[in-house]
């Protein structure tokens, strides 16, 4: 079993009070999953994968791996296999030789060493490329030797660090198809770190975000965009974000541009007290709708990004007399202009979410 376990896990560096770069982290990685860990920049995200590598010390708490305690275990000895962002492949060493080092350094009989290389080759499609240094490789070949070199030690765990960021658009989608196929097959435990939220949503089991150190949902994918816990996971996760606006609330609904959204009488009561609500709304619970539907709001277009079958119209809503960026996406053949004045209205007042101005805490499950 090589289950993972955050135990109350904190670093800590040094300062006035100490910057708590991971702060208490509980997680549990179940055994053959696939966890993606997210979060913006200094989140903690890739200080809590290299604490489980043993890279960083744990202050506080504990790290368990197959039910093991490995907080102070060397990196060594932890059984993990780690692919990084730069690849780290040597230049002077062929594909073969790379994917084959570690094995090398254990000692392990040359023909076990090419039979287990030739193996991985099969399932990332390096076969041909055996003999070449990495020099002659592009940068998606690079990265799939790197994953070679992990697949061949069979650790009990893979942690990757943001291991997409070097490639081009394209190539990131093929190439994280391809990572989520292989662990599939592997069924071994991987930690899978990203800035990415689209990457997260796509190869995930489940998806922990973090923010400043602390986890804020761990969740499923669908979960994490259906049911964001707080503000923070309901901006962060999904493309483009959810419309995140802080409205008066009156005792019938949310209040905008002179309309009223209805709002369920659960989340009425849950605001009881509060005059303003953090409202959400996703891109594509809005829509573009005729000028005679008196209930609708008016948006003055301002941006129009056409995507093919669908176009993103960003545009200006009227909240309590100030101008507010919203984000509609609607049918793509028939965008509006610059500068038009359309009617957007709600399509479902269930697809509302609401969050506590002050912390931003969810005020409905």
């Amino acid at each position: 079993m090589s289950e993972v376990a955050y135990v109350q896990a904190s670093r800590l560096y040094p300062g006035n009070p100490p910057v708590r770069a991971v702060n208490a982290l509980d997680l549990q990685i179940d055994d053959g999953e696939f966890l993606v860990l997210v979060g913006p920049s200094g989140s903690g995200k890739s200080t809590a994968l290299r604490m489980l590598a043993g890279l960083e010390e744990v202050d506080e708490g504990a790290i368990t791996i197959g039910g093991q305690d490995v907080t102070n275990t060397p990196p060594k000895a932890r059984d993990i296999a780690m692919v990084f962002q730069s690849y780290a492949l040597y230049p002077h060493m062929t594909v073969a030789d790379n994917m084959g080092f570690a094995l090398k350094l254990r000692k392990t009989p040359k023909d076990e060493i090419r039979a287990k290389v030739t193996e991985a080759a099969k399932m990332l499609d390096l076969e041909k490329y055996l003999d070449r240094k990495p020099k002659a490789l592009s940068g998606g070949q690079r990265q799939r030797v790197a994953m070679g070199r992990a697949i061949v030690r069979e650790p009990s765990v893979f942690l990757m660090d943001e291991p997409l960021s070097n490639l081009d658009a394209k190539l990131r989608v093929e190439t994280r198809a391809n990572i989520a196929a292989l662990q599939k097959r592997l069924a071994t435990t991987t930690i899978y770190v990203t800035h990415d939220q689209v990457e997260a949503m796509t190869m995930g089991h489940r998806v922990a975000v973090l923010k400043d150190g602390l986890l804020q949902q761990v969740a499923s994918p669908r979960e994490l965009y259906e049911n964001p816990r707080n503000a923070f996971v309901a901006g962060f996760i999904g493309s483009p974000a959810m419309n995140l606006k802080t409205v008066p609330l009156s005792a019938a609904g949310a209040e905008l541009d002179g309309q009223t959204i209805p709002l369920p009488r659960a989340a009425l009561s849950a605001a009881d007290g509060l005059q303003e609500v953090t409202f959400g709304v996703r891109p594509e619970a809005l829509s573009l709708v005729s000028g005679e539907d008196e209930k609708a709001m008016t948006m003055t277009v301002e941006l129009v990004e056409e995507l093919g079958a669908d176009a993103l119209v960003h545009g200006s809503i009227q909240i309590a007399g100030e101008p507010q960026r919203f984000v509609v996406r609607t049918d793509g053949r028939t965008p509006p202009a610059l500068g038009q004045q359309v009617k957007v209205a709600l399509r479902d007042s269930g697809e509302v979410h609401l969050f506590r101005p002050d912390d931003g805490t969810r005020l409905t499950s």
